[in-house]
């Protein structure tokens, strides 16, 4: 399958991550676990999405900054999302519950406009 397939199927399944996101902005509903997770999520299938269109594979990995290393090696600008790197934790603490609870709140307002901001410039790049 052509990188450019992978990365539309990789977007779409970050889509449902980010739609799930803006549903869980309400600090009473949704513990910050649940959230952060979710905005991990996003942000790793987005960013594995932007190296398929460059037509490079992916490692089976949750770790953001990796991610955002291998699109620098590209010599793609990624200077925007290294923020995204403290996130990669929550990927492992639904299956896992390693996550330490003194983290402190997120600040989903802002994490989702971020995480919305990076779907847009990928979403630019693999459309055309």
């Amino acid at each position: 399958m052509p990188g450019d397939a992978i990365a539309h199927i990789l977007m779409a399944a970050a889509k449902r991550d980010l739609k799930a996101l803006g549903n869980m902005l309400d600090t009473e509903l949704f513990d910050d676990q649940i959230f952060g997770f979710h905005a991990q999520q996003a942000i790793e299938k987005a960013l594995k999405a932007w190296l398929r269109f460059f037509q490079r594979s992916h490692p089976f990995t949750h770790d953001l900054g990796l991610l955002l290393h291998m699109l620098e090696e590209h010599g793609t600008d990624v200077e925007l999302y290294w923020d995204f790197v403290g996130l990669s934790g929550y990927a492992g603490l639904l299956r896992y519950d390693t996550f330490p609870e003194d983290t402190g709140a997120l600040n989903r307002a802002d994490l989702f406009k971020d995480v919305k901001a990076l779907f847009e410039q990928v979403e630019k790049m693999i459309e055309g």
